[in-house]
């Protein structure tokens, strides 16, 4: 027969186990946090650009506005975005289990 217990004692091993209201981060701050880590993805794959087929020869892309504007934007967006989702608030859960 399996033993129930109860989360907010130790159990029989001595770890104390959380419950879902304790835990620092919820399942919403993971999936922005994903999100950050994609505009940061982003941001660099669009500051980066294709190597030229010769490098003695000056190549005007260097200086276009994906690669020195939108791309390190994107990117800075997406560290900003990354504190925001680290220190999202949760929903508080009452005592009652709503």
């Amino acid at each position: 027969m399996a033993k129930i217990t109860n989360p907010s004692n130790p159990d029989e091993s001595g770890i104390k186990k959380e419950s879902a209201s304790q835990m620092p981060l919820m399942w919403t701050n993971f999936i922005l946090m994903a999100i950050a880590a994609a505009m940061i993805i982003i941001g660099f794959i669009l500051t980066s650009g294709g190597a030229s087929a010769d490098p003695e020869q000056f190549n005007p892309e260097v200086f276009s506005t994906r690669r020195i504007i939108i791309g390190p934007n994107l990117a800075f967006l997406g560290f900003i975005f990354m504190g925001v989702a680290i220190m999202w608030p949760g929903k508080k859960k009452t005592a009652a289990g709503n």
